[in-house]
């Protein structure tokens, strides 16, 4: 295989050769003087400077009906009838194996893939100072792999990987190479209601209305590169003070040989030419071997804050340096924000913001729809999007940060409440974190809504506790995000002290003077009767404006469950007009529901596929209506 060797530096490695690999690992002394901006070609938000293959495209493909494939010894030899293409889901392949007239599953599903490659770069691992990495940027639910027959372990220590959202990876040994590898991957997948499957159908919530066919199995990329033995990983936290200019930033490394070793952080403007860091700092540390989190702090003196209307980014580099003086760096950029629940207002920087939202599902759009749609929002005049129950991309969030967007994010609900439910929704939900933690551009975490996983949280109180519990743990561990406990209603109450950032509701009416009287019970301070269930359990809780109030649902005008006006002129006078009453009263902010047309739910006010309004421009902005 031809590699191209790229001079420095973190490079855009999107070419029309999808296999071109940058050079590996670089020397300290080279990071600081060559540091380039990166352009994030993977579907992460930490990038690094290291060679990679993608190993996206054609592979072999069998759909095990009776899940014979392990007993049989598929990974150890198997001939496959067919090929699919990675990234792809499996109800893509499944209506392609049966000739388009399926596209689901019931039950169970069990598939296989499978591919060759040849083994790049053998010699850039030869120093002893690197190795090669195996990533999936998403698969699941259930997910085996095999190397050349060879079970292989996760660098967590897992030989199956549970989930579907988030990406893992396997560090390859060379023992277990060869010049051209065979690599099998088992994909398995269920109805399971205790999993986290957001609005993905399952034994409870079955495909129609609200509730959407399943989308599962290859569903991002998946890459092999180089990396450091010893490194920094791709899982860097940023929570920046903006009263002292101090960014702290939690880093997790990686050790195989155990010694003493110097984290260098450099903090560059971004944008072409910016070659000399603004601030840097060393940090010495004795490291075992394994992994290790840790906190560190840079200061960026006369940093500017990061905004919607002024997204400015700075890029982060990162380097693991050893005794040798070798590094291995890694890079993502962040902004300086601060956002605060303070009374009845959300506070973003010290003033005070209204926020125009709306709701969106990506659904099966692919990256480049998901930048049309974006950019439609923002013309609708929407400060924020809410990413409704879903796991996405995670480069629209790189969008997002560029783009000046709010966003709100949730954590893909389990369908039912148990204990095995709430342990699968906490892996995820760290998971997440761990992943996403980078970016200005969040500011908003559910951990449940509308009761979905938790529908005895009116009358377990260890529901309420594990939802107390996971919200105290995100305000010490992640205090720059605001923290919505379930959205919607069933808000919890312990003490009288509400545990969520935010009193949210979601109110569905398509008439007017119901909707008025709606939201005068509500700023009103009423807890029955406005939504759809009380709006608080657990303890008594009195509202007095002590909490941001958001109407984070509502209108889904075209939608038939929901009612309204169809016709276009009309949905535009009633959102207007809807818009207008919700701004005169104390109210933080909105979400009107929802950005496109998915399924069965037909209330976009966005062309699906061209992204083009089918409402007027500016409609949800606050400024052109009241």
């Amino acid at each position: 295989m031809e590699l191209q060797t790229l001079n420095h530096g973190l490079t855009d490695c999107r070419e029309e050769n999808p296999t071109t690999m940058a050079a590996s690992a670089v020397s300290v002394a080279t990071v600081e003087t060559t540091a380039v901006e990166a352009v994030p070609s993977l579907p992460r938000s930490v990038n690094r400077p290291d060679s990679f293959l993608l190993l996206d495209g054609e592979w072999q493909f069998a759909l095990d009906i009776n899940d014979r494939g392990m007993s049989e010894g598929w990974h150890l030899g198997h001939t496959y009838g067919r090929t699919a293409h990675w990234p792809g889901t499996v109800e893509e392949h499944l209506a392609e194996a049966k000739d388009a007239t399926q596209t689901s599953w019931h039950d169970t599903v069990v598939v296989w893939y499978e591919r060759e490659f040849d083994m790049p770069m053998l010699e850039s691992v030869a120093n002893g100072k690197s190795m090669f990495q195996l990533t999936f940027g998403a698969c699941g639910y259930e997910t085996r792999v095999w190397l050349n027959g060879v079970l292989l372990e996760t660098i967590e220590g897992e030989s199956v990987h549970y989930g579907e959202y988030t990406s893992f990876s396997y560090e390859l040994h060379a023992e277990n190479l060869r010049p051209v590898n065979r690599l099998t991957v088992r994909i398995a997948d269920s109805m399971d209601a205790d999993i986290p499957r957001g609005k993905q159908e399952s034994h409870v919530y079955k495909r129609g209305g609200i509730w959407y066919q399943t989308s599962t199995g290859a569903v991002r990329s998946v890459w092999i590169e180089t990396v450091g033995r010893n490194r920094l990983r791709s899982r860097v936290g940023i929570v920046s003070m903006v009263e002292d200019e101090l960014v702290r930033v939690n880093l997790t490394t990686r050790i195989h040989d155990p010694g003493l070793y110097t984290i260098r952080l450099q903090v560059f403007a971004r944008g072409e030419g910016h070659t000399e860091p603004l601030a840097q700092s060393d940090f010495s540390l004795q490291l075992e071997a394994g992994q290790k989190q840790q906190r560190v702090v840079i200061e960026v003196p006369g940093s500017e804050l990061w905004s919607p209307g002024s997204p400015t980014l700075y890029r982060l580099v990162g380097q693991l340096i050893d005794a040798d003086g070798y590094g291995a760096p890694i890079e993502t950029h962040f902004g300086l924000r601060k956002v605060e629940a303070r009374g009845c207002c959300v506070y973003l920087n010290g003033k005070s913001i209204y926020l125009d939202g709306i709701l969106y599902q990506p659904g099966t759009a692919t990256l480049e729809e998901i930048k049309r749609h974006f950019h439609a929002m923002r013309e609708l005049g929407c400060n924020l999007v809410r990413v409704h129950i879903a796991g996405v991309d995670p480069r629209i969030y790189n969008l997002a940060d560029e783009m000046g967007l709010l966003l709100w994010v949730e954590v893909p609900s389990p369908h039912s409440s148990n204990m095995r439910s709430r342990e699968k929704h906490q892996t995820e939900l760290v998971r997440m974190l761990a992943l996403m933690e980078t970016h200005p551009s969040i500011v908003i975490w559910s951990l449940y809504n509308e009761d979905w996983g938790a529908q005895d949280i009116a009358t377990n109180a260890e529901t309420r506790r594990y939802i107390t519990d996971m919200y105290h743990y995100m305000q010490i561990h992640h205090p720059q995000f605001l923290v919505v406990d379930n959205d919607g209603w069933h808000h919890v109450s312990c003490e009288g002290r509400l545990k969520s950032d935010l009193m949210t509701a979601h109110l569905y009416t398509p008439d007017i003077d119901r909707w008025r009287d709606l939201l005068d019970r509500l700023t009103r301070g009423e807890l029955d009767g406005v939504a759809a269930f009380p709006m608080v359990v657990g303890d008594p809780f009195f509202y007095r404006r002590q909490v941001p109030l958001l109407v984070s649902e509502w209108g889904g005008f075209g939608f038939a469950d929901y009612g309204g006006p169809t016709d276009a002129d009309d949905r535009t006078d009633r959102i207007r007009l809807f818009k207008q009453e919700l701004r005169q009263r104390s109210i933080a902010g909105d979400v009107y529901t929802q950005a496109t047309n998915i399924e069965d739910e037909r209330n976009g006010l966005i062309d699906f596929q061209t992204g083009e309004l089918m409402v007027p421009a500016g409609l949800l902005a606050s400024r052109a209506n009241g």
